[in-house]
């Protein structure tokens, strides 16, 4: 579909014209990416009105606005986006209109009167447009799906999985195919399989889990003339009952991962397969590809090798049990599951050689709080709290990373093409931000031009005992680039690994699956050929402009590469791309309950940590809640507010306040927008503490009707003031009684201590607005 927008303006023609995406945003304006990978060219709201979030377009800059940002006309729409749009039905004046749940959208869409369905008002719904927006028109469209009510469980996922795309129903082909699956191992599947019913192989994962992808073995051994271990990681052989190019491998391709949701979870694969013929339950058996290895001492892969095998699951462990046994052979754990015992010590063995390998290696290892959102049966969130690691975690982590090597040394030894998990070291800009950022502090330490994994290490824990550890460890964070699946093997720059795969996660990987059917394809002396794949859509091709733009050398000539080299590229761009949408989808709904369970909480007053500052404001992470909100930079105060990139500060011109990662502060929240996704925090300052005390007490209330945390947090509060007020001396303190006309020598009545408060407060404040002179306060 082409139209031609018409719009007036001097500048045009002041470049050639371009071809991008539509990308809205919620205040009305929008973007433009570009398809040949320059930046991003602004579009104000007048701009945007006969366009929407999605559309491809040709557009030209005109100009550059005040900010210096270049900014466009669009010129014409080339082909209008097809996804359809979520949003709440309302009735305004007898005309009935959707209110996008996605802002980035930008006007509401009207319905006719026939168009509207079952639909009643204040639903979430589905449309689909009928009629485009014009410069002078609201776009038009009809209900297609009504979802439900708003507060009704679950329609935060409802409406994550349709506003990212999201595959959440297999075809029918898919879900016939596998009913007529096997509901267990038969004779014939174990044809040509290494028995392994005999070895108490174990899974280990979370309480939670519902799919066991991996399971584990080590038992010791000689390995050359020293010690070792012979390690087993069995992986679910899901490439068995998924053949290539069937149903069930095609809508495995199109998800390209499982997406997991608080309290729901969109697999990759059909619930047949995905909880039961590939999950190893306990006391059953299940088929897998196993990597048999032998590690020695200083925890190197001394030799490996990869067969299909037929296993039976021993145990099913869950991480808090092993951390408790192996923290406590004697204990109530370790009593019930005495036979397995021996088994999981030798596994801690291996992985504390392994540990030393990481280390000598110089992998990358920061310490960071994962959280975990835990809801009602109404799905609504009773708390969130921090997922901790403990040592079971990192030993089934180091298991699994070790099988990973292994396929990705096996794969490229036998020079056949597949899919490789990619991580590169950071990009120019990225070395600089650090670098300058290193000097700013004047830590003494930084990287050089072409920086190992070690050297980011080695400022890790140099700076572990810092204060502001947390700023540098999140710096080092940033700097680095996100991992990728791609044919071209570049290594694993966190993990310092030369090439590294997925191999351990086929039931919810779809990457995963590719690297078993390759290793079997090698093992049978055959060459694995890609189904024919659905066209790189247009996530992939954001995702392979960005990756354009990272070669560092502007005169390098671009590779080239086979037809099937081709192929694998589009899968790994297919799998980069979805596992990013997969992110985000989970995103969307964690920020949508976090809202959800902040607005129950509005007006209360937390302590928290700065995470992030930016020139706007600073995002402040609450200590007890782990939900991250706004103080934009108008609430920092009444002075100007300079953000330092070097040192990812803000900074007070006038008092030199900082506010940068690690600051500690107080704040209440002040807004929450379910829609945008967005908590708004305002600073509490001490003064304003006190005057809510004496309100309360005012009121009725007491200091022992608030919490301990509270109280104890406004003592500090006035006992800091009364500091600062010992420090600025006699004679601001006289001049402020005398301003009151207070008696030294009593002859009025005592004040009450509710007066004294309150006096004390104002005398605070005064104070204050004179030390700041007669100066304007500057945003």
């Amino acid at each position: 579909m082409k139209t031609t927008t018409q719009s007036t303006g001097q500048g045009a023609g002041l470049l050639a014209e371009f071809e991008g995406t539509v990308s809205g945003h919620r205040d009305g304006h929008g973007f433009v990416q570009r398809d040949d990978g320059e930046a991003d060219i602004y579009l104000p709201p007048n701009e945007m009105r006969a366009v929407l979030h999605k559309d491809r377009v040709k557009a030209r800059i005109v100009r550059h606005d005040r900010k210096n940002r270049p900014e466009g006309r669009v010129t014409e729409i080339i082909e209008r986006s097809s996804n359809p749009i979520i949003g709440r039905l309302l009735q305004e004046s007898g005309v009935w209109l959707v209110a996008p749940e996605d802002k980035r959208y930008g006007q509401d869409v009207l319905i006719p009167k026939g168009a509207t369905g079952t639909a009643k008002t204040g639903q979430i719904v589905v449309v689909q447009l009928t009629e485009p927006p014009a410069l002078f028109g609201q776009p038009v469209g009809r209900v297609k799906e009504v979802l439900g009510e708003i507060d009704d469980p679950g329609m935060e996922i409802e409406i994550a999985v349709r506003k990212y795309g999201v595959p959440h129903e297999f075809s029918d082909a898919a879900l016939a195919l596998a009913r007529a699956l096997p509901d267990g191992v038969r004779a014939a599947d174990k044809k040509g399989r290494v028995d392994l019913t005999d070895v108490p192989l174990v899974t280990i994962d979370g309480e939670d889990a519902r799919d066991f992808d991996d399971a584990v073995y080590c038992e010791p051994t000689k390995v050359g003339r020293g010690k070792g271990w012979r390690l087993l990681v069995a992986i679910a052989d899901v490439s068995h009952y998924v053949e290539t190019g069937s149903a069930i491998d095609v809508d495995a391709y199109d998800r390209a991962t499982s997406v997991y949701f608080p309290r729901r979870v969109i697999p990759m694969l059909p619930e047949k397969l995905s909880n039961g013929l590939c999950s190893l339950n306990p006391n059953v058996e299940r088929l897998c590809m196993v990597c048999d290895m032998l590690v020695n001492a200083k925890g190197e892969v001394h030799a490996y090798q990869f067969y299909p095998a037929v296993m039976f699951s021993h145990a099913r462990f869950t991480y808090t049990e092993v951390a408790a046994i192996l923290g406590n052979t004697r204990g109530p754990e370790a009593t019930q599951r005495k036979v397995l015992v021996p088994h999981l010590l030798d596994l801690h063995d291996v992985y504390q050689a392994l540990l030393k390998e990481r280390s000598v290696r110089g992998a990358v290892d920061f310490e960071t709080t994962e959280t975990q959102i835990v809801c009602d049966d109404a799905g609504r969130i009773e708390k969130i709290v921090p997922r901790t690691r403990n040592v079971a975690h990192r030993l089934i982590e180091e298991s699994m990373l070790a099988a990973n090597v292994c396929s990705a040394d096996y794969i490229s030894q036998s020079k056949h093409v597949g899919l490789f998990r990619v991580h590169e070291g950071p990009t120019p800009e990225k070395k600089d931000m650090l670098r300058n950022y290193l000097k700013a502090i004047g830590l003494g330490m930084t990287i050089s031009d072409d920086p190992s994994p070690g050297e980011f290490q080695q400022i890790a824990v140099a700076t572990k005992d810092r204060a502001d550890a947390q700023q540098i460890h999140s710096m080092l964070l940033r700097s680095m680039q996100q991992a990728i699946y791609t044919p071209m093997n570049n290594g694993h720059f966190g993990l310092a690994y030369e090439a590294y795969t997925h191999f351990t996660s086929p039931i919810r990987r779809y990457p995963d699956l590719l690297v078993h059917r390759v290793i079997k394809a090698i093992l049978n002396q055959t060459t694995y050929q890609l189904p024919t794949l659905p066209t790189p859509g247009e996530a992939e091709a954001k995702l392979s402009k960005r990756l354009a733009s990272r070669v560092s050398d502007p005169t390098q000539k671009p590779k080239k590469f086979s037809v099937d080299q081709l192929a694998w590229l589009a899968a790994g761009l297919h799998c980069s791309a979805n596992e990013r949408r997969a992110d985000e989808a989970s995103r969307d709904v964690e920020a949508w309950l976090k809202c959800k369970y902040m607005r129950e909480h509005l007006g209360e007053e937390f302590g928290g940590v700065v995470t992030s500052a930016a020139g706007f404001g600073i995002f402040v992470t609450l200590d007890a809640m782990y939900v991250e909100g706004l103080v934009h930079i108008t609430e920092l105060g009444g002075e100007y507010f300079k953000f330092d990139e070097a040192r990812q500060e803000l900074r007070g011109e006038r008092t030199g306040i900082r506010y940068a990662i690690g600051t500690r502060v107080r704040v209440q929240v002040s807004r929450v927008d379910l829609d945008g996704r967005k908590i708004d925090f305002r600073l509490v300052r001490e003064g304003e503490e006190l005057l809510t005390r004496a309100m309360k007490d005012k009121t009725g209330g007491r200091a022992g009707d608030l919490p301990e945390q509270e109280r104890g947090s406004a003592r500090g509060a006035g006992e800091r003031g009364d500091k600062r007020a010992e420090k600025r001396g006699d004679k601001r303190s006289g001049q402020g009684a005398s301003g009151r006309g207070s008696s030294a020598g009593g002859s009025r009545t005592a004040a009450s201590p509710i007066q004294s408060l309150k006096a004390a407060v104002k005398k605070s404040a005064g104070s204050a607005s004179r030390k700041s002179g007669s100066k304007k306060p500057r945003r």
